[in-house]
């Protein structure tokens, strides 16, 4: 299950694990100008862990899913 939200300065997708077995924390993304964000509570810790992407770094990971192991450079 997935939510999406349209703020003033980012679109927020929100990953909620609603499978069956040992489920996660959910992930929230949120899409800027600049960057793209991906946070997940720490069930440990309790403090949000928070991974920043470039979009050139976004940009990869989408052809990556997509594409056989080995090493690529997208062409711009």
């Amino acid at each position: 299950m997935f939510t999406i939200e349209h703020e003033f300065d980012a679109t927020v997708i929100t990953l909620v694990d609603d499978g069956p077995g040992h489920l996660q924390e959910d992930v929230t993304i949120a899409a800027f100008e600049d960057c793209v964000t991906l946070e997940q509570l720490d069930p440990i810790s309790g403090e949000p862990l928070r991974l920043t992407l470039s979009l050139t770094q976004v940009a990869d990971l989408a052809a990556a899913l997509n594409l056989p192991e080995g090493s690529y450079r997208l062409k711009k």
